[in-house]
């Protein structure tokens, strides 16, 4: 990677401190850590956005400064200690790298520049334990900055993590001061967090939660997709992307007309779909949660999401009962999905090597629609359905895209994210070919939008 000039940041006085880490960054850790060093940088949360009117760069600079010293996890390096446990070190000074290019101030160039940046730094590695989780990219003319590029490891943050580091940039920017932003949005540091869970109310929330998903996996089924065969141990894993506008409103629709929410909508969608292709009644997801429902955590940026089991028992039955079932499901799901991910792994590794069936865990869903993705050059160019147009003729615009092989994922056979563009709803779908082949996927993705647009034209609605 090349720039044009490098920038740097000195952050000084923080706050400092060592401890254990919390669950959610050795649950982000581990993970990454068993990946491939090519496929590591998926896991980075990336945003990048246009400055159409341009920003002083100073004003930018003192602005990032000031975010440092709010959240603690942007200068936080993660290293096992002698005895081998993960732990997090706050460091109270440093210097944050900037990577700044030029352009001729045209939101044109601003904008080929800034993505070009952008795709350059989010495709790097974060090494935990070395550097700060954080990269800064600026596309600069006569001193405005025209385009600003976040990345930062999941280790550091989470989706919803992220959507706060913005809010708080932009405040930043404005002139909005640190002690106010801390008045408005006081939130727990990682320190602080890792605290709690290492206090008693926190190791009984742990057991608790443990408790309940072990009781869910008891009673899902063992296996839903027939383990493949003679199946290629280097086989690249598909991504498909369905692009649907109708999804976009109809998911609404559907959750209003049954009092649910529209993420249950989309789980008895998908659990629905992964009960007819999978041949078996029922249907069990792996739920990545948002779960900032304890004080402190609200506002925190810190990577704090978790996940929750999902078992739907006959799950392709009516559709419109799955969806009730589905909500009264998942509050229950979602209020136990703050835990120590470890601990529940090892006993998961102590029921099996007991031979105690525990129910598939193969399939994952991540329902990403309240944050906001990078904007691609097609979502800015798409067309806004126009105001009253019925269901089925929006429908006509859906797309289904390839974008990209992945490297195999051991253990998966698909993993569904929801994501949530200006004008439509986009899922985006990686599976093991093995599993689902390309005509499967293509099928899940479109049967999910069958079956909430056929459910909102139920409802009444054209």
């Amino acid at each position: 990677m090349t720039t044009s000039q490098q920038l740097e940041i000195t952050f000084s006085s923080g706050r400092s401190g060592t401890g254990p880490a919390t669950w959610g960054q050795r649950a982000i850790w581990t993970a990454v850590s068993r990946l491939a060093p090519a496929d590591a940088p998926r896991y980075n949360i990336t945003v990048a956005t246009p400055l159409e009117q341009g920003v002083p760069l100073p004003a930018v600079l003192d602005a990032l400064g000031h975010l440092l010293h709010l959240h603690d996890s942007l200068h936080t390096r993660l290293h096992r200690d002698e005895d081998g446990v993960l732990r997090q070190t706050v460091d109270p000074a440093g210097r944050l790298p900037v990577h700044s290019r030029p352009c001729d101030g045209s939101p044109q160039e601003a904008d080929e520049t800034g993505r070009a940046l952008h795709d350059e730094l989010a495709a790097l590695p974060f090494d935990c334990a070395e550097e700060w989780p954080i990269r800064v990219g600026l596309v600069e003319s006569a001193g405005l900055v025209r385009h600003m590029t976040l990345v930062l490891s999941h280790t550091a943050v989470d989706g919803t993590g992220m959507s706060r580091l913005v809010m708080d940039l932009t405040d930043l920017v404005l002139g909005t001061s640190p002690e106010r932003i801390r008045e408005l949005r006081p939130s727990q540091q990682p320190l602080e967090e890792a605290d709690f869970q290492t206090s008693d109310r926190g190791r009984r929330r742990d057991s608790n939660a443990r408790q309940h998903a072990l009781r869910k996996l008891r009673l899902g089924p063992p296996r839903l997709f027939p383990l493949p065969t003679g199946a290629d141990p280097e086989r690249r894993f598909p991504n498909a992307e369905l692009t649907s506008p109708a999804l976009l409103r109809a998911v609404d629709l559907v959750a209003a007309g049954h009092r649910a929410s529209s993420a249950s909508v989309l789980l008895a969608a998908v659990g629905a779909m992964t009960s007819r292709l999978s041949g078996h009644p029922d249907a069990v997801l792996q739920v990545i949660v948002n779960n900032r429902f304890l004080p402190g955590l609200t506002h925190a940026v810190n990577v704090v999401a978790g996940d929750a089991v999902l078992h739907l028992p006959d799950a392709g039955d009516d559709f419109a009962a799955l969806v009730r079932r589905t909500h009264a499901s998942t509050i229950a799901a979602y209020r136990h999905a703050y835990f120590d991910r470890q601990l529940l792994d090892e006993e998961i590794e102590r029921l099996t090597t007991e031979q105690v069936p525990l129910a598939d865990r193969s399939c994952i869903v991540n329902d990403t629609r309240e944050l906001a993705p990078p904007l691609r050059p097609e979502d800015m160019d798409a067309e806004v359905p126009p105001a009253g147009e019925p269901l089925a003729q929006t429908r006509a615009r859906t797309t289904l895209t390839w974008p990209v092989d992945f490297e195999p994922r051991p253990g998966l056979s698909y993993a569904l994210d929801a994501l949530q563009t200006p004008v439509a709803l986009r899922l985006s779908m990686t599976a093991d070919p093995a599993v689902l082949p390309r005509p499967d996927i293509e099928h899940f993705l479109y049967g999910v939008e069958e079956l909430v647009l056929t459910e909102a034209q139920a409802l009444g609605h054209a």
